[in-house]
């Protein structure tokens, strides 16, 4: 399973929404998690974009672990619609994050 917290993805969905203002706060964000967190972040992502379906977490969570050779935070910022692939990745396996993202929007 996952070993990131759907609170922090929704974070980093919302920050990402808003880049052009908080690029730095996510950068330090993504730099902050522990390399488990980086991995799950990276293979909810793939998923979401199409790279593995839901039902290959294992091989996509043990791909992001071994081909990991650009810091993980310059890599999420430098992918295109990564809010959106990380949501569909949620998506597409069964997690929910609006009640993450209501509580972040309301300052819960």
């Amino acid at each position: 399973m996952l070993d990131i917290s759907t609170h922090k993805i929704a974070q980093i969905i919302l920050m990402s929404r808003e880049l052009d203002r908080a690029e730095g706060e996510l950068r330090a964000f993504i730099e902050g998690l522990t390399e488990e967190e980086q991995v799950s972040l990276v293979a909810v992502m793939w998923i979401g974009r199409g790279s593995f379906g839901a039902d290959e977490l294992g091989e996509a969570l043990e791909t992001a672990a071994s081909e990991a050779s650009t810091p993980t935070a310059d890599y999420m910022l430098g992918t295109p619609h990564m809010s959106d692939h990380l949501e569909n990745g949620l998506d597409e396996l069964g997690i929910s994050v609006v009640d993450d993202e209501d509580d972040l929007v309301r300052g819960g």
